[in-house]
């Protein structure tokens, strides 16, 4: 693994040159590889940063065939971390796996293929984390190729998380309508009252109004708080969790804010049904949500195609595309690039934001 890069060496360095964005080639059975080379001849792309894939060799040549694209593979392993070529007309790829593409079955994945897809996510994770890269994008992934590899983790989310050290972190969906974030994550509808607390709350509200801040530039983010009950509650007709959980969370969100001399404007608790019609409008910048299908639905319904999952409150920037492995339609040159397109623009975006900027050097 690289070694770190002293802090005013990234700074110096970051000035002469774009950012080096980290995209993990995902899962090689699912539709990752070929969204990627679709992402990549974008020319836009190019100008606002520096792709490095990190994945198979091989398996992104198989890619760059099925696209028939005429984009050339630049090798990279780490003996030669630096070697970056900056082109529209090369994929530079740290080559970490070794997985035959003959053998590959797509929409298939196997303990291979998943450990090989774990790995990726480690290493820029690593890379991340020593300044190596400024950002990490990662392509889709599955549950059960992670559950193959052996790993105790159900994503992306809680994987990067604990890899970093990052106790205090959420999950962020975003894109220009709409933002949502979740205080709970990936467990079943029937647990959420009971692992919702006032602190929990309290933190997700933080992180929000910390990223929209610092990550999106947004001066004086706009909070809106979602209910978890039909018409939040209707004054505990429906449920209390609003008057005893949300309501006090909102109040002392508020308090801090003020104490701290930030400029957060947090509101809610909301009736689910029409918080998320007036933030699409613009009325607020993001809607904390207090279940994973609560944010999700609304939000695909607008960026389906568009939408960019971003993990905030970790001390790399990380970014993800909001779909799946698209088994059904992987290796097939069905898939569409947008959502990968707007990850790393989002990557970029957060890096030219962010304090404590990083690069490749």
């Amino acid at each position: 693994m690289p070694t770190s890069i002293m802090k005013h060496e990234i700074k110096e360095k970051y000035m002469e040159q774009k950012p080096v964005v980290g995209i993990t080639m995902g899962d090689p059975c699912g539709i990752g590889p070929e969204i990627i080379v679709s992402a990549l001849e974008e020319t836009e792309l190019h100008s606002i940063c520096i792709p490095l894939i990190i994945g198979d060799a091989q398996i992104m040549q198989r890619a760059l065939d099925l696209k028939k694209s005429s984009i050339v593979i630049h090798k990279i392993n780490f003996n030669h971390i630096n070697s970056i070529h900056h082109s529209p007309d090369l994929i530079n790829v740290l080559n970490i796996s070794c997985l035959y593409a003959e053998t590959l079955k797509p929409g298939i994945p196997t303990k291979v293929t998943g450990l090989a897809m774990l790995d990726y996510i480690n290493t820029a994770v690593d890379l991340a984390v020593t300044g190596h890269i400024a950002a990490m994008v990662t392509a889709p992934i599955t549950k059960t190729a992670l559950k193959m590899a052996g790993s105790p983790f159900h994503g992306h989310t809680e994987l990067i998380a604990s890899r970093t050290g990052a106790q205090n972190y959420a999950m962020m969906l975003a894109g220009e309508r709409l933002k949502v974030i979740l205080v709970t994550i990936h467990i079943p509808l029937s647990e959420v009252t009971e692992k919702l607390t006032i602190e929990k709350i309290i933190e997700t509200i933080e992180i929000a109004g910390d990223a929209l801040h610092n990550n999106f530039g947004i001066k004086a983010p706009r909070i809106a708080v979602a209910g978890v009950n039909p018409h939040a509650g209707e004054e505990t007709m429906f449920g209390t969790e609003e008057e005893m959980i949300i309501l006090p969370a909102v109040k002392k969100a508020q308090q801090n804010a003020q104490s701290r001399g930030k400029n957060f404007i947090i509101e809610g608790p909301f009736p689910p049904d029409t918080i998320f019609y007036h933030a699409a409008n613009g009325k607020y910048d993001c809607v904390v949500c207090m279940y994973h299908d609560q944010g999700l639905i609304p939000f695909k319904l607008i960026h389906f195609s568009d939408g960019v999952n971003t993990t905030l409150g970790l001390p790399i920037i990380r970014t993800s595309v909001d779909h799946g492995t698209a088994y059904d339609i992987a290796w097939k040159n069905l898939a569409d690039h947008q959502s990968l397109l707007q990850a790393i623009k989002m990557a970029v975006q957060q890096t030219n934001h962010s304090s404590h900027r990083q690069c490749l050097v």
